[in-house]
């Protein structure tokens, strides 16, 4: 049974596009129109403000 809380490798920024194989605990999950995106380190630093005020990516 697959667990919908664990992604599947190979991952990329919902944002720049990079690429990890594994989930690192900086990066930052959003659950945008019932579909998880992920934001690498870099683009969840640069769009802090937006993320904690709950703004969807579209916005940011």
């Amino acid at each position: 049974m697959n667990d919908a809380r664990i992604p599947e490798a190979p991952l990329a920024c919902a944002r720049c596009g990079k690429t990890t194989d594994t989930l690192p605990l900086t990066w930052t999950c959003s659950v945008e129109n019932g579909r998880r995106e992920y934001f690498c380190e870099d683009c969840a630093r640069a769009n802090i403000r937006a993320i904690e005020g709950r703004l969807d990516s579209s916005w940011w």
